[in-house]
């Protein structure tokens, strides 16, 4: 479905901007901060981030916008071309938080326990809640995440973002005097709801909990020796934070290079959790996985790990999965057993099959006799695409409908989607762009779409699909490519290799992701000797080098 937007056409230009060379030499004008685009525009800084998402503005490595591209934008497209949804956030999705809180009687009046928080967050805009990363954790989840854990009445608890209150509310519920109960939030009004339920549900007052940024405060309840027994949360997940916060607290923390507010608020709870404390953290799937995270999971791979779970997607609005961890604050024993919980079915895996997991990814959606296969992989001497590759993206046009052509016509040339990208071909050619790249949003070195030999490859999908390119073909950027150099194999060779079975298997099991990304892709086992004796690929032979042999149901194990 597409609406078109209401923003108003406007032609304003910076006085001051930046000089930078684009991929044809030629200079390129920016400057233009986010804030300043959604200032100019007369929309909110989310929408501006969808119009980059979308392909509409261009990004500069600095994180503003090319000036050309808004003018562009705002000329020629504002108010005049369909916009995807995606695209079409405008001044509507302003937040007027006054107002909201003005409301905040009315709700509490009206409705009762959990049914406060959820109307309560319905009247949030999505811009505020995008920015300030409020999604409230369901009743049921937080149930579950407290299950099977033992509490005594004396127990300090916390949550650091209290929302509507749900995990405090069932704190007390499993035993939590109210007077030990802790939470902070940043939303004044989300602390009014938090304390009114539980005057409604307990009848006391929780002078604990309050309007308060735990970043900050964790380092003094730190400094006046304030630890707790529990910390349940689920933390804003990509909570819009300055840079310099996010370092200085990364820092303060010990968080190292991950700066994603998860992060941050998982080691501000470390920082001040008991000994043998337990916490409990409501997270987005990619942190078991992305790099962006691993420094943090490192640091959880050296606790007690009790507990992964996959509650699904469970908040509405999000594409991504809700996914816990629960943690015991002590030292792991090398025999320790996780209790993994995935599709309503609860199977334990070892800590020793997670510790041998490049990058410490917590890959609990496979069990244990697959991660004994995945450990096989990585223990047969093997090599990594890391170093030992150049890598490029296909060709963003910023706009395929302006741009592309569904039939050749005089200078225009054949380009291919990742859709055209099969592991037996290509498709035939059924889009065409023109010869002149000077009007495209972002292309690769000409020489890397001209080499001698690549690999191309489907970006958007949960397979690995490569092909052998000695073409020089052309390609969108629904699909990637990659030029090879001292591997000891040939690049076709290496093209059969990933869309093996065995390769495929692997990638979905590790990383449990519909995009193929780059780092995902240097991780990979690369075992060049089966080639040494083997000049043709067989994925019969390959298992049997590697004494792996694949079941009737499809996967994979350690032959006996």
């Amino acid at each position: 479905m597409t609406t078109r937007t209401s923003c108003r056409q406007k032609n304003i230009k910076t006085k001051h901007w930046s000089m930078q060379k684009n991929l044809f030499g030629e200079i390129e004008k920016y400057g233009l901060n986010i804030e300043q685009a959604a200032k100019t525009a007369s929309v909110s800084t989310a929408t501006i981030r969808n119009w980059i998402k979308t392909g509409y503005l261009i990004q500069t490595s600095r994180g503003s916008i090319t000036q050309d591209s808004f003018d562009n934008f705002m000329s020629n497209v504002a108010g005049k071309e369909k916009l995807n949804s995606r695209a079409n956030k405008t001044q509507k999705d302003e937040h007027d938080h006054e107002e909201v809180s003005n409301n905040i009687n009315v709700i509490v009046q009206k409705f009762s326990s959990e049914n406060i928080g959820i109307e309560y967050e319905n009247s949030l805009s999505d811009s505020h809640r995008n920015k300030e990363g409020v999604y409230y954790t369901p009743s049921w989840v937080v149930r579950d995440m407290f299950k099977n854990i033992n509490i005594e009445r004396d127990f300090k608890f916390l949550d650091p973002c209290c929302g509507s209150g749900n995990f405090v509310i069932e704190a007390i519920k499993s035993g939590v005097s109210p007077e030990n109960v802790y939470g902070f939030d940043v939303d004044e009004n989300a602390v009014f709801i938090t304390k009114e339920r539980i005057r409604q549900e307990f009848g006391v007052e929780t002078p604990n909990v309050r309007v308060g940024d735990f970043l900050k405060e964790a380092f003094k309840l730190n400094k006046e020796n304030q630890f707790f027994d529990l910390i349940f949360t689920n933390p804003p997940w990509g909570k819009k934070i300055d840079k310099e916060d996010k370092e200085r607290f990364a820092s303060l923390y010990g968080c190292g290079n991950s700066l994603d507010t998860t992060s941050l608020f998982m080691g501000a709870s470390l920082s001040i959790l008991k000994s043998n404390g337990i916490l409990g953290f409501l997270v987005q799937e990619a942190f078991f996985n992305i790099t962006t995270f691993e420094y943090v999971r490192k640091k959880c791979i050296n606790k007690k790990i009790l507990r992964f779970v996959d509650y699904g997607k469970a908040f509405k609005g999000l594409v991504t999965k809700a996914q816990a961890i629960i943690i015991e604050h002590t030292e792991p024993n090398a025999n320790d057993n996780i209790e993994c919980g995935l599709d309503n079915i609860n199977f334990t895996r070892s800590l020793k099959s997670f510790k041998s997991n490049p990058k410490a990814i917590f890959n609990f959606w496979t069990n244990e006799e697959e991660a004994e296969v995945i450990e096989r992989l990585y223990s047969v001497k093997h090599i990594t695409l890391q170093g030992k590759a150049k890598w490029a993206l296909g060709v963003v046009t910023g706009n395929n409908h302006r741009f592309c052509s569904d039939t050749q016509k005089e200078g225009y040339l054949p380009i291919y989607k990742g859709s055209d990208i099969t592991k037996t071909g290509l498709k035939e050619p059924n889009t065409f762009i023109s010869n002149d790249f000077s009007n495209f949003q972002q292309v690769a070195p000409l020489e890397m779409y001209h080499a001698k030999e690549k690999l191309i490859y489907k970006f958007i999908s949960s397979d690995l699909c490569f092909y052998y390119d000695t073409h020089q073909r052309y390609i969108l950027n629904s699909a990637n490519l990659l030029i090879p150099f001292n591997l000891g194999i040939s690049g076709e060779q290496l093209t059969i290799l990933l869309n093996s079975e065995i390769m495929n298997w692997l990638f979905k099991k590790l990383f449990s992701t519909h995009k193929v990304l780059r780092g995902d892709l240097e991780l990979l086992p690369i075992h060049t000797d089966y080639f040494s004796n083997n000049q043709d690929f067989s994925e019969i032979n390959y298992l049997n080098y590697l004494q792996i042999t694949k079941t009737e149901n499809g996967t994979f194990r350690i032959k006996n």
